[in-house]
């Protein structure tokens, strides 16, 4: 082994670190995958936490000020970029991701979303709808498009495919996103003074906003679970999985008060997540 597979090694390790501590939803569902597809989605999730970490509070609680909180943020894409294009960061995480963005695909035009919707972070406290769909599309649409050339990557979709797979790639992304937000709609608002619904505000979310938000969140689900048939067989499974926990997690939410949802984290539990894995790994529905 070269010196420069034992570094890609290690830092393949470290990524893999990060979404079996960080996510126990998307820990769970990577781990159905073969073993080279799930290293590659780890590789890509540790990235994408990485980079909220920055901006959702960890760099501020180590004592760093908002102006240095955003050169971070810059330093950390300039790096993400120059990785892509050499194959090497001293940063393991970056350096994991570059080595899945150069095997599978990642181009800069997809990476860059991203990092847009993360400096919204930094500055942007309420949405309109157009902003809200430049974040959504930049935090969790591009991602759900990444694990997509994970997928694809050694058989490629004819030109008609393609196109209803980054459908649903975006769809499953955006309501995942969607989900998380109205999960943590206090958090949100109180921890990080941000609100991203547009024309949502807290002391008058009501059970119509939250029913709209639901039904928006199962229609983005259904499109996505009309595309997995095309996946092959260890994505579509976990695929499932993840749009079942959080199909799961929706209804759950659907059926929470809203007057509880503003002081509330709404979870699904431990046990609830291993009976929708296991319902998908025989096969059978979540």
């Amino acid at each position: 082994m070269s010196r420069l597979d034992l570094y890609t090694t290690v830092a393949q390790k470290t990524a893999s670190l990060v979404i079996r501590d960080y996510s126990t939803s998307f820990g769970l569902a990577s781990r159905i995958l073969g073993r080279e597809s799930r290293q590659h989605i780890d590789n890509v999730y540790a990235l994408v936490r990485l980079a909220d970490e920055v901006v959702d509070g960890v760099a501020v609680e180590a004592g760093l000020a908002s102006s240095k909180v955003r050169l971070s943020l810059d330093e950390l894409e300039r790096d993400t970029y120059s990785a892509m294009d050499s194959g090497y960061s001293t940063n393991l995480i970056v350096h994991a991701f570059a080595h899945t963005a150069r095997e599978v695909g990642i181009a800069h035009d997809i990476v860059e979303p991203f990092f847009t919707s993360m400096r919204m972070d930094l500055s942007d406290r309420t949405y309109t709808q157009e902003s809200f769909d430049t974040y959504v599309y930049g935090s969790a649409e591009v991602v759900g498009l990444m694990c997509l050339a994970v997928f694809i990557r050694d058989n490629k979709p004819t030109p008609a495919e393609s196109t209803i797979l980054v459908a649903g790639a975006r769809s499953l992304g955006a309501a995942f996103q969607k989900v998380n937000f109205l999960r943590d709609l206090s958090a949100d608002v109180d921890g990080l003074g941000r609100s991203y619904f547009p024309g949502v505000q807290i002391d008058t979310f009501s059970e119509s906003d939250k029913k709209r938000i639901c039904d928006d969140i199962d229609n983005d689900l259904e499109r996505a679970a009309a595309t997995m048939p095309l996946l092959p067989a260890d994505a579509r499974r976990a695929v499932g999985l993840a749009h079942g926990l959080f199909a799961s997690l929706n209804a759950k939410i659907r059926r929470t008060p809203a007057e509880i949802l503003k002081t509330s984290r709404i979870r699904v539990s431990d046990p609830e997540k291993f009976l929708i894995a296991a319902r998908v790994i025989i096969g059978g529905t979540t």
